[in-house]
């Protein structure tokens, strides 16, 4: 019996591989022997969890072939991974990836940090910040005197509680995009309503248009879903969306749906402008695609001569060609898992019906304690001091980074959590391996991209500030040190293989 559960196949390994960067060697330093940096390339690739564990990879004369080196390179290289423990083979089942015995399985998402290991490790894989108190325990006191005649019921509501529906859609409506709660789904997050539009629209093999870098966790899921994904380049800095390229994706791929953060986009934090948005509705609905459009951090400007444009569900108000995601997640608590979902009312029925085969409905409680915070001004109290927190620790992090790693290229965006950082030629896989031994957590480039692309990033988020922002910056700068003299990894002085 195989003990391998995918495959990996020669070409998609070598791409992996081959956008794995790294400075030049300098004067005087040592490169390792080609087998040594194929083996670390690979080990690189399974802890970052680009390559799942047990994946079967490709034979040595396959590979051999795909990276244009010698089977003996590849075969050297596959016994390095196997004395290691990151790889197990077996006559007539092949090789496959594995994890030395005592190490933790690698992440294919950004999942936050354990809290008890927090005390070591500054995390910045994870774009969230603590609950905006007193608003939280407010929150849930209002829905707990609001509770008891929804405890006399089945407590099931697929398409979310009335009330909150219909106070989501005249949100809306006060936004200038006249709403019906029948066009409202509420959802456990939006990584919930996502997942659920996707299934919806998207099945098997179906293509998914989606920026190029893109939020990680969506990539991932629509992976899992076995979407097909089409990226499509963003512009440089925060100038965002390329509409020539979007037109050109949309009308060769033809995808079914295209995903989108217009509102300070994960990760590069730029701001789609309104004709931005005019012109990538007007794409969408010319080559038949459905527009998702993530709003999940549409209220997080950080400056206050910010002037947000319209929402892009206002250039189509009916939803038939945009379907709109918000979550309370970023703007208020990442724990508090309440999405929701804007569409026609026939898209919404549909998301309805489907969701009996899932998860039935979103908790009660907290969708009494969003509807409160809504009702009672509380929500705009508490995203102001949501966009305090982020601003104090933007600007923190910004001098921090600026001051420690002077080389480190960005722009610094004027909302949202997130800073895209391009590493001054550094692997960003690296950085993020070298990083956890200097106690530092962050994403390299990669965990945005597709099929290895932004080798040469990593995302910071505005969750610490003040001495913790020093601290993080000092601490990556370590991490920086280390790739750069080729410390950053086991075995002889790792570098980036290079076929």
């Amino acid at each position: 019996m195989a003990h391998w559960t995918s495959a990996m196949g020669a070409a998609q390994l070598a791409r992996l591989l081959n956008s794995q960067q790294d400075r030049p060697a300098g004067p005087g330093t040592r490169r390792p022997p080609a087998y040594r940096a194929l083996a670390d390339g690979i080990r690189l690739l399974v802890l970052e969890g680009r390559v799942p564990v047990a994946a079967r990879l490709p034979a040595e004369r396959e590979l051999a072939l795909a990276l244009s080196v010698s089977r003996t390179t590849v075969a050297a290289a596959y016994e390095a991974l196997r004395t290691e423990g990151f790889l197990e083979s077996r006559r007539g089942a092949g090789s496959w990836t594995a994890v030395p015995a005592g190490n933790p399985l690698p992440a294919r998402g950004l999942e936050p940090l354990p809290p008890e290991a927090l005390g070591s490790m500054i995390d910045l894989g994870c774009a969230a910040l603590p609950a905006p108190e007193p608003w939280l325990t407010r929150a849930v006191q209002g829905a707990l005197e609001e509770l008891p005649p929804y405890a006399h019921t089945h407590g099931d509501y697929p398409a979310g509680l009335p009330a909150l529906r219909s106070m989501i859609a005249d949100r809306y409506t006060a936004r200038g995009i006249p709403t019906m709660p029948e066009q409202i789904m509420v959802t456990t997050g939006a990584m919930g309503a996502i997942d659920a539009i996707c299934h919806l629209f998207a099945g098997r093999g179906e293509r998914i248009a989606v920026e190029s870098p893109s939020y990680a966790n969506i990539l991932q899921l629509m992976r899992e879903a076995g979407a097909r994904l089409v990226p499509v380049a963003m512009a440089e800095g925060l100038e965002g969306w390329d509409l020539d390229r979007w037109r050109q994706v949309l009308r060769d791929a033809a995808p079914r749906l295209a995903y989108i953060v217009a509102d300070f986009h994960n990760p590069t934090g730029a701001l789609a402008g309104e004709n931005q948005r005019r012109q990538l509705v007007e794409a969408a609905r010319s080559a038949g695609t459905v527009l998702i459009a993530d709003e999940t951090m549409s209220e997080l400007w950080l400056d206050e001569d910010v002037e947000m444009p319209r929402p892009v569900c206002a250039f189509d108000p009916a939803g038939s060609s945009v379907i709109t995601v918000g979550s309370a997640s970023k703007a208020f608590w990442a724990g508090m898992r309440i999405g929701w979902v804007r569409a026609a009312p026939d898209v919404i029925r549909s998301l309805v019906a489907a969701r009996a085969y899932a998860d039935l409905g979103t908790p009660v409680l907290e969708q009494l304690a969003v509807n409160w915070l809504f009702n009672t001004g509380g929500w705009a109290e508490a995203v102001d001091i949501r966009r305090g927190q982020a601003r104090e620790n933007r600007d923190a992090l910004v001098a921090a980074v600026r001051r420690e790693l002077p080389d480190w290229e960005f722009e610094v965006p004027r909302g949202g959590l997130t800073l895209w950082v391009r590493t001054g030629g550094l692997s960003g896989s690296r950085l993020a391996e070298a990083g956890e031994r200097v106690g530092v957590r962050v994403p390299s480039g990669p965990r945005f991209g597709v099929d290895g692309a932004f080798e040469g990033y990593v995302r910071l988020p505005f969750t610490v500030g003040g001495a913790v922002a020093d601290e993080a910056a000092a601490r990556l700068a370590a991490a920086a040190k280390l790739v750069e003299t080729g410390a950053s990894g086991g075995g002889e002085t790792p570098r980036t293989f290079v076929a």
